[in-house]
């Protein structure tokens, strides 16, 4: 019995010691949990019940240097709901799809979802807000948002940019600048139990955002509008692929104005094609810069001391490089010159012995001082670098058609930056679109000063260079651009454009324009690149000095920028060209399609003129083989097919297998009319071979791709063809 109660009072006291364990264990992990740990446990359990909807904050204004504004934000509505809250969603997805234009079992799917909120709809119009108001619809509820709103449709497009449906920037500055225009996202907090069902008493608070900052940008209103302006005309004029003009001011490096063509509407920007949104020309575009490159020979070749104004050069027409001939376009050369008229003459041979004087090195060093091969670090998103052959590949020959332009590719703001270290006494700036960033209320947080990148020319060396720029507009190749009461520095270009596959593209130009006034105290710097203009013009002084001429002389006007009395364009009839006109033989372009008749053309320097309507030319003014001078216009008569019969009967020759241009030559000598019928080879035609048929008579031809069209196209690269014999 005594070893029974023994046994009895051990299970006790261990009964006691495990219980008292127990709650010692359990009254620590209540201190652990309840103290220790109270702050992140509550944090989790918030996290749990509570649900934030995020909401956009109005995103910060753009106005340009005078303060006039380009692009605000203006209030909208959106719509979403807390489905636990939806007391039938079949009824309410009914209600709202006609009213939203959404499928009916698509808002069906949203509002049975188990979830704390969804969107339903942003940024509804108005006058849909207010008949889904007129509805009372329970657990839908509606969130202020912001929609971009452009004052102006199309001004200065690339520049600005446009925002996605979350409003983040997307190109131009409203990406490169995202950060700051954004602000702080506010929040609509929601709480809710563990299966999303509503809590008695629940929260639902609304967090206010914050306002993004504003920006104030170097971009003048007026002075972007005459660059509006003369893109317009020149799409007008001459239709070519691409048009870029940018307006500097060459002693900050602010940019005052920047557009391009094509171009598309801002408020708008999802009904134009990717290609004309998503880059930028004036920053992107990669080309041949032709004779205004020259600016760069010049100026290494002066600062070197490798050559003075007054040295002399003799031109007999062409020079020999390695195994090939230069040739300068003027026929028979220039002769006796100054260096001084070999720049105002843009002449090819001259260019060429200064390249090979400077040497690789020393040439190399001023492209590189100028800053090509690299990006400005202008503040826009996507800017290209240019295409230079590396240094210790370039050849005698790479160096002399650099010399002249060629076998180096660069943007059009790189060209103009480095035009602007020679307006400015040598100094490279960084070229830049933003002067201010201000906070909602107004006060400036940030302002952007003139960045020098480096020094590339002693003063007085730039200056030399701007006299002899000045020449070029005064007595040489770019007297379009002269500006009366201004003295005016600048240099032409005309450019072959170079294909996909090699070599050069024959009847496509670029035509281009640099320069600044007034020479000597620059206010204005500017930039004028036609790429591939249409009707037969494409020298660089006769597309693009005229237009660089007219935005300059109207931005010196606005800027208030005082006359030279008594400065007056010299009286002289003749127009000068980076080419003269020269005697060429007009092609027979009868029978064919207008667009080839057009190549045609152009390839051969003349220019033409359309009338009537049609897709094929039934008879051309001057006729195939007459003698006249490039440039000379020559008529396309149209007209639909079916004109009058003429006497006489032709026997229809077999047409299979050929080209549309092998087709259209031989009805044409026969007196017959094309209908032409898709690309690529003759597969049919109506009326057949060996018919008898009255002059005149329209044969229909179908053409599908053959074997020739077939072939593989050439691997898309950017040679540098070695060797040019054009400017």
């Amino acid at each position: 019995m005594r070893a029974t109660r023994i046994v009895i009072r051990r299970r006790l006291t261990l009964l006691f010691l495990l219980a008292t364990a127990a709650f010692v264990a359990l009254t620590g992990r209540l201190i652990w949990i309840q103290f220790v740990r109270a702050d992140e446990l509550q944090q989790k359990a918030l996290e749990v019940r509570m649900r934030d909807i995020p909401v956009e904050a109005r995103r910060g204004d753009i106005y340009d240097r005078n303060g006039q504004l380009l692009v605000t934000s203006v209030s909208t509505e959106s719509l979403y709901a807390i489905p636990y809250l939806v007391k039938d969603p079949r009824r309410t997805a009914e209600q709202l799809a006609s009213l939203l234009d959404m499928k009916e079992e698509r808002l069906y799917q949203i509002l049975s979802r188990k979830s704390c909120y969804e969107w339903v709809a942003r940024k509804l119009k108005p006058e849909t807000v207010e008949k889904i108001k007129g509805l009372n619809l329970p657990g839908l509820f509606f969130v202020e948002e912001n929609v971009r709103y452009y004052e102006y449709d199309s001004l200065a497009a690339h520049v600005l940019g446009f925002t996605g449906i979350d409003n983040q920037g997307l190109t131009g500055i409203e990406k490169t600048f995202d950060r700051e225009l954004q602000g702080t996202r506010g929040r609509i907090v929601v709480e809710q139990d563990a299966t999303g069902r509503e809590v008695p008493g629940a929260l639902h608070k609304y967090i206010p955002p914050r306002q993004g900052n504003s920006l104030v940008l170097t971009l003048d209103r007026t002075i972007q509008q005459f660059v509006e302006r003369e893109l317009d005309r020149v799409v007008e004029k001459y239709n070519p692929k691409l048009a870029v003009i940018i307006v500097m001011d060459p002693r900050t490096g602010e940019i005052l104005a920047m557009g391009n063509r094509p171009t598309f509407d801002l408020k708008n920007w999802m009904t134009a094609p990717q290609g004309v949104w998503d880059r930028n020309p004036a920053i992107w575009y990669n080309y041949e810069p032709g004779s205004t490159f020259k600016i760069i020979t010049t100026s290494a070749a002066i600062s070197e001391g490798v050559v003075k104004p007054d040295d002399q050069f003799f031109d007999p027409g062409y020079i020999k490089v390695a195994d090939r001939y230069i040739r300068c376009w003027a026929d028979g050369g220039h002769g006796s010159q100054t260096f001084e008229q070999v720049v105002m003459n843009s002449c090819n041979p001259g260019f060429v012995e200064v390249g090979l004087r400077l040497g690789k090195e020393k040439f190399y060093s001023y492209i590189k001082k100028f800053g090509f091969g690299e990006v400005t670090g202008i503040d826009l998103p996507g800017e290209a670098s240019g295409i230079m052959i590396p240094q210790e590949k370039a050849t005698n020959l790479n160096l002399a058609t650099m010399a002249i332009g060629q076998s180096i590719a660069v943007t059009p703001i790189q060209l103009l930056t480095a035009t602007c270290a020679v307006a400015n006494g040598g100094v490279l700036l960084r070229p830049h679109l933003v002067k201010e960033i201000r906070d909602p209320e107004g006060n400036v947080l940030k302002t952007f000063q003139p960045e020098v990148v480096r020094r590339v020319l002693d003063q007085d060396k730039a200056r030399q260079v701007a006299e002899l720029l000045q020449a070029v507009v005064m007595k040489g190749t770019g007297r379009n651009a002269f500006i009366d009461g201004y003295r005016v520095a600048g240099k032409t270009g005309t450019a072959q454009v170079v294909g996909e596959g090699g070599g050069y593209v024959s009847g496509k130009y670029v035509a281009s324009f640099t320069g600044f006034a007034p020479a000597d105290n620059p206010r204005v710097a500017a930039l004028v690149m036609v790429a591939e203009p249409q009707g037969g013009i494409y020298y660089g002084s006769q597309v693009a000095a005229p237009v660089f001429r007219e935005v300059v002389r109207d931005t010196l006007h606005y800027l208030q920028v005082p006359e030279t009395p008594g400065l007056e364009k010299p009286k002289d009839p003749f127009v000068y060209f980076d080419q003269p006109p020269v005697k060429v033989r007009v092609p027979n372009v009868v029978n064919y399609p207008l667009e080839t008749a057009q190549n045609i053309l152009r390839e051969v320097g003349l220019s033409f003129v359309v009338r009537g309507e049609g897709s094929i030319v039934q008879a051309q003014m001057p006729k195939a083989g007459a003698e006249v001078l490039s440039g000379t216009s020559v008529v396309l008569d149209l007209q639909p097919p079916g004109g009058k019969s003429k006497e006489g009967l032709v026997t229809v020759p077999n047409l299979t297998g050929l080209t549309i241009t092998q087709v259209a030559t031989l009805l044409a000598s026969m007196d017959l009319r094309l209908e032409a019928v898709g690309v690529g080879e003759a597969a049919s035609q109506n009326p057949r071979p060996g018919e008898r048929v009255r002059r005149g008579t329209v044969v229909r031809v179908e053409f599908k791709p053959g074997t020739s069209s077939l072939q593989a196209p050439p691997a898309i690269a950017r040679p540098v063809r070695e060797f040019v014999e054009r400017p």
